[in-house]
């Protein structure tokens, strides 16, 4: 057992080497924070207004069911984008917290980006998210208590701080973008092109395991 055991930490040190060596800061990742997150936690900045963030959607689903045990994944919305004004944008923000709060979550997400860019059917109030909300099974009062209520309020401040800060470190220029542990910025354009979404989720799951 002892051999065995042995054996299996030697092939996932090397393994991690073979990645470390792989991937180059600098290059492939960009640090961007002196501190790393109190847990490990991958964090998609994105926004229901641009199109590469509905397009790599399916995407972010799979790398969120695939990463180790004990590394979340967070969805970050950001309002820095022309579509629509920071009010709105902030609104749809906590529209996204809401619906991570319900059974029918990605259902949720994925009428929001319907919504925006496939129906093209603008957003100009809370009004017009619960519209959505309500057609896709959830109660009318409940949406209201919810979009409401301090909880949800603190969380979408929140994200709209986590993008204020790397948005003033100019480590946020674009979306989609991937932040790893808060301190590594994937670097999308640096990834292996022939395959890039399997690439994109080793670096991904091998920053999560550094400091």
């Amino acid at each position: 057992m002892k051999k065995l055991m042995s054996l299996f930490l030697v092939t996932a040190l090397a393994a991690f080497s073979s990645q470390a060596a792989k991937y180059v800061e600098g290059k492939h990742y960009t640090i961007v924070s002196e501190t790393a997150s109190a847990t490990p936690e991958v964090r998609e900045y994105f926004s229901f207004y641009c199109p590469h963030c509905l397009r790599f959607e399916p995407f972010m689903q799979d790398l969120a069911r695939s990463l180790p045990e004990g590394v979340t994944f967070e969805k970050n919305h950001v309002d820095f984008l022309r579509a629509a004004s920071p009010e709105v944008q902030f609104d749809i923000t906590k529209a996204l917290v809401v619906a991570e709060q319900l059974p029918q979550k990605e259902r949720l997400i994925g009428a929001i980006f319907n919504e925006i860019q496939v129906q093209r059917r603008p957003i100009t109030s809370p009004d017009d998210i619960r519209k959505i909300f309500v057609m896709n099974g959830v109660d009318g009062e409940q949406f209201d208590k919810m979009f409401k209520s301090f909880a949800v309020n603190s969380q979408a401040k929140k994200q709209k701080k986590n993008q204020d800060d790397l948005v003033a470190k100019r480590a946020l220029t674009g979306v989609p973008t991937v932040v790893v542990n808060g301190k590594y910025r994937v670097n999308a354009s640096e990834l292996d092109k022939a395959d890039f979404l399997n690439d994109y989720k080793n670096i991904v799951i091998y920053l999560s395991q550094m400091d």
